[in-house]
């Protein structure tokens, strides 16, 4: 299952990120996890949220640029080489990664992870195959 996750730029200054998140809470929507990465002129703010279409429309009014992209979330055995085994699979089918971040916690044994793939539907098909759990916005 594909996810939605919102891109949201900022001004790479100081102050800048509380904007959406303050937003977001006044909205009463929760992020469930994020990530933050900068060039000198601006910030991408990544987040998946239960309710995107909602999280879109509360961070446009606040004056927000958002994008929407389709990410898929997976269970990744958390032990040495886990990922690394993963990566492999994904790697010998010739799909590329464009990023990919981390949940801050873990189910029985397992990370989970945020995949932006060059090619969802490949991927996800391929994930199935070889019994990859992928993670739902209810899974999480």
């Amino acid at each position: 299952m594909k996810l939605t996750q919102l891109s949201v730029f900022l001004e790479n200054k100081p102050g800048q990120i509380s904007l959406p998140c303050r937003a977001l809470a006044k909205a009463e929507i929760n992020i469930l996890t994020l990530s933050l990465s900068d060039t000198q002129q601006f910030g991408i703010l990544r987040l998946i949220v239960r309710d995107w279409r909602k999280a879109r429309t509360v961070l446009e009014q606040a004056g927000c640029v958002v994008n929407l992209t389709e990410v898929v979330a997976l269970e990744v055995d958390d032990r040495p080489g886990g990922l690394a085994e993963l990566l492999e699979l994904i790697e010998r089918e010739g799909i590329n990664i464009e990023y990919m971040y981390a949940f801050t916690f873990g189910r029985n044994e397992k990370a989970v992870m945020v995949f932006r793939f060059d090619d969802p539907d490949k991927a996800l098909e391929l994930l199935r195959l070889n019994n990859v759990n992928v993670l739902g916005s209810v899974d999480l």
